[in-house]
């Protein structure tokens, strides 16, 4: 990836510190229509209920079915049964109440912006093995875009935080809701372009969604 891209991305440790979640922990309806992604988070969820199980099985044995009922396998085995299913669904609750829903809109506007980036990156190992042209002028124009993108998603997940820190705060500094969607129309590529150009139409497809979900929150807070 050349370095210019690079400088766009948003990694896993900015985004934490962004929103004060790790984005793996949150539980993102999105996910689940993602045939790649799905896969991936359940098998997590399902090795993280399986590490737990042994534990909170042991210790309801020990402390509690032990003294009650005396040694016996019947309760050990339904507890084996049911714990890693108690977990999974405990897990899914917990994420549904504790991450709010503009900051899962947020997240799946940045893993738009990332596809958007990993689309140009692609584009660019094509160029450089010869297999395509590469426009250098259409491409500083989306680099410029995605630029401005950047801005507007950290500047939410910011008020989104802000917001969701001091409930009661009406948020008056401007500048946290300014975004570049202005500057972002002001970009044009050439008709030729093609494929820079429908990811540009994505980049301000996302800069608009981003605009709205603050505009939201700005009227919540």
């Amino acid at each position: 990836m050349q370095p210019d891209l690079m400088g766009l991305e948003i990694s896993k440790g900015e985004l934490r510190r962004l929103t004060g979640f790790d984005a793996d922990d949150v539980f993102r309806p999105s996910i689940l229509k993602d045939k790649d992604k799905i896969w991936g988070f359940l098998l997590n969820e399902m090795l993280v209920a399986l590490a737990l199980t042994p534990i909170i099985v042991g210790f309801l044995y020990i402390f509690v079915i032990k003294p009650i009922i005396g040694s016996s396998i019947l309760p050990v085995i339904l507890l084996i049964i049911t714990i890693p299913i108690l977990v999974l669904v405990g897990r899914w609750l917990w994420r549904r109440f504790t991450c709010p829903q503009s900051l899962t809109i947020l997240l799946d506007e940045v893993d738009k912006y990332h596809e958007v980036v990993q689309a140009i990156d692609i584009s660019d190992r094509l160029a450089f093995s010869g297999n395509k042209d590469n426009n250098i002028d259409d491409r500083e124009k989306i680099i410029s875009a995605l630029q401005l993108i950047r801005e507007d998603l950290v500047r939410a997940l910011q008020t989104e935080r802000i917001l969701r820190d001091n409930k009661k705060l009406l948020a008056n500094s401007q500048e946290l809701f300014i975004n570049n969607l202005a500057n972002l129309q002001a970009l044009h590529l050439s008709e030729r372009a093609g494929e820079y150009g429908n990811l540009l139409n994505q980049s301000l497809q996302i800069a608009v969604d981003v605009q709205e979900q603050v505009r939201k929150l700005n009227s919540s807070g």
